[in-house]
């Protein structure tokens, strides 16, 4: 069974860290109308996914955490979370056959209000990530996921170290809270990095089912 965090991430809770000039900002409601039309660029068990760079309206965005998900919602989608090798291969095939340098995607660590005095999470660098979209913990970051055949976090970064390494933090005083998935950066392959929510990257969205069935439950007839 799936171990989630869901009543430590309240769906309307802001969860990307940011410059102090950007104020508070929630997670954004969908649209039925975008969720009706969204784009579907491929499919995997159930899901349609996009990346950002291929939707006109979105080629040139290059956006923070919060605001990638934000995007994704309006969709009935969030940011990928990838949760199994098959969906890791798609992703990293995607990321090389167009030579896309790095996206967001939904992974975050649970550093933030409601995540104190979790033991089941310390060290929150090992046992404090979990995918934001459906509130699932992910696997300790120090050993493979099941159903993997390597550990896909990175064994490098800036600091030399093997990821997630929070390394910004040592820079200005950043953690390093959201996962990006790093195309060659540090010499490494794709992999898996732990990255400070600030930074503006494009995305890959997937099918969110719990806004899916919200925009079916609330707009009969609607076909999705």
């Amino acid at each position: 069974m799936r171990a989630s965090l869901l009543l430590l991430v309240p769906l309307g809770l802001t969860l990307a860290q940011r410059p102090a000039s950007k104020p508070g900002r929630f997670l954004s409601l969908p649209n039925a109308q975008k969720c009706a039309s969204r784009p579907k660029e491929f499919f995997f068990q159930g899901h349609n996914y996009f990346y950002s760079a291929h939707v006109p309206q979105l080629r040139n965005t290059r956006v923070d955490w919060l605001d990638a998900r934000n995007y994704c919602r309006e969709y009935c989608m969030d940011l990928v979370s990838i949760e199994t090798q098959q969906e890791n291969n798609l992703v990293y095939k995607l990321i090389r056959d167009n030579d896309v340098p790095y996206i967001w995607t939904s992974g975050r660590l649970c550093d933030f209000k409601g995540c104190e005095g979790r033991r089941d999470l310390e060290p929150k660098s090992i046992y404090g990530w979990f995918w934001s979209a459906n509130r699932v913990k992910m696997s300790p970051t120090d050993r493979t996921p099941a159903g993997f055949n390597f550990n896909p976090w990175s064994q490098t970064g800036h600091k030399k170290l093997r990821q997630p390494d929070n390394a910004e933090f040592e820079i200005n005083g950043t953690n390093e809270s959201c996962l990006s998935v790093l195309n060659n950066v540090y010499n490494d392959g794709i992999a898996w990095h732990d990255v400070a929510c600030y930074h503006e990257k494009p995305f890959i969205c997937e099918d969110s089912e719990e806004l899916l069935n919200y925009i079916a439950s609330t707009n009969p007839g609607i076909r999705l």
